[in-house]
């Protein structure tokens, strides 16, 4: 299947800040052709059906690299996953749930928007089971069994309505709401200027100028979102923020937001 310039780009951009286990893990799902069909397909549905912005195979990677991103920050600032810290796996193993999550958590978009996480589910095991066959050993069924439930759980809490516990389903639900830039919201308002239900958050999300993932002062991971306009608070304020309230992320990170060449306010 043909892949757009963007995805292309952000597939580049991933690759290139991984290695090992999760590397291989990512090369596999990239080339899925069914997990790529079903992503385009959920962007169809997402654009032209519903009417909402990009769950498609851009935002699931742009979602992808931010957590890596932040996955990595954490690491270096000597943050155990929960994974090392149950004496389960390795931080790489962590790393490939977080991969599987990231990529996958949207495909129940291809479905309906209602409870979508929950499609989602059950759409990406299948697909995760036959990458874990063939990054992990045969035998190796408590490894398996724990990455797969680290992804689930990151597909399962990506839209902040259900409790999750893990650093690992943290990170995803963060990066998820890391992809608010005015890009994602372009392709609905081309197709559609008629004034209808939920234009204040495309119109906010017109505002995001940038947001910036970065090593913290105070702590480990410091998020900047630049706007253009006021506006944009409405997608920090409704969407971004409760995200990073639930997360189990959220003692480890700085976030701040405001209008370029203003003071940038802290929420964090």
């Amino acid at each position: 299947m043909n892949k757009s310039v963007k995805q292309v780009q952000m597939e580049e951009k991933i690759l290139r800040i991984l290695s090992g286990k999760p590397l291989k893990t990512t090369e596999l799902l990239f080339a899925d052709t069914e997990l790529q069909a079903m992503q385009e397909y959920a962007n169809v549905v997402s654009i032209k059906r519903l009417g909402y912005n990009d769950h498609g195979p851009v935002h699931m990677r742009k979602a992808t690299y931010n957590a890596i991103r932040m996955f990595h920050l954490l690491k270096d600032a000597g943050i155990k996953m929960n994974l090392e810290q149950e004496n389960i796996g390795s931080w790489e193993d962590s790393l490939i749930g977080v991969l599987f999550a990231s990529l996958l958590h949207d495909l129940g978009m291809s479905i309906a928007r209602e409870l979508h996480e929950n499609q989602s589910i059950i759409l990406a095991i299948p697909i995760i089971d036959r990458i874990l066959e063939q990054i992990y050993k045969p035998d190796d069924y408590m490894l398996k069994t724990a990455v797969r439930s680290i992804a689930i759980e990151g597909i399962f809490g990506h839209m902040a309505t259900h409790k999750i516990h893990s650093l690992e389903a943290g990170i995803v639900l963060i990066a998820d709401g890391s992809d608010m830039e005015k890009g994602r919201a372009r392709i609905p308002s081309i197709l559609s200027q008629q004034p209808k239900v939920g234009d204040i958050h495309r119109t906010s999300s017109s505002a995001i100028q940038k947001v910036r993932i970065s090593k913290g002062t105070e702590k480990p991971i410091n998020i900047t979102v630049e706007m253009s306009a006021s506006v944009g608070f409405f997608q920090i304020e409704e969407v971004f923020f409760p995200k990073i309230n639930i997360s189990p992320v959220k003692p480890y990170i700085e976030l701040y937001a405001g209008v370029v060449d203003r003071e940038m306010l802290r929420y964090l």
